[in-house]
């Protein structure tokens, strides 16, 4: 998957998919309200990656998608990413990771959901930001790894 381009909804229509634009710049967006919007980008990002796969069984398509969204996937991904995050990157990172979300899962540690977290936040300033390119390029390294990982 790195390196291929992942066609996302909405591409071209100047940096976000729906008319919405975000109330203020990226930057002055709060950590937690960043990591909520980049869930649901990353999620939407799996899910289009798993229907290109040949299996489109819904018990089998959760099943993977698990594999990408979980704290504990996301908080790998983000560690082998992280070497390669721009400075702005790494301080939008740990601004997230410090950012009191209120509750844990109880399928998650506190680290591996504070991580999950920071991840989540990068990709929803990526997008707030209207950075697609940045946003498919790590979206698309983070699920190769997975992938390869999981296999």
């Amino acid at each position: 998957m790195s390196g291929e381009h992942m066609n996302l909804p909405g591409e071209g229509m100047d940096g976000v998919w729906f008319p919405y634009p975000p109330s203020r710049p990226a930057r002055l967006i709060p950590p937690i309200a960043l990591a909520y919007i980049g869930d649901a980008v990353y999620e939407v990002a799996v899910r289009q990656y798993l229907l290109a796969q040949a299996n489109l069984r819904p018990n089998h398509l959760h099943r993977r998608a698990t594999g990408f969204v979980s704290a504990k996937a996301q908080s790998r991904i983000l560690q082998m990413l992280e070497q390669d995050l721009s400075e702005e990157e790494q301080d939008i990172v740990r601004q997230c990771r410090n950012a009191k979300s209120g509750s844990v899962p109880k399928n998650a540690d506190v680290l591996e959901y504070r991580h999950a977290t920071a991840l989540e936040g990068l990709f929803g300033f990526l997008y707030c930001d209207g950075r697609l390119d940045r946003l498919r390029e790590l979206i698309g390294r983070g699920i190769g790894l997975m992938d390869e990982s999981n296999k």
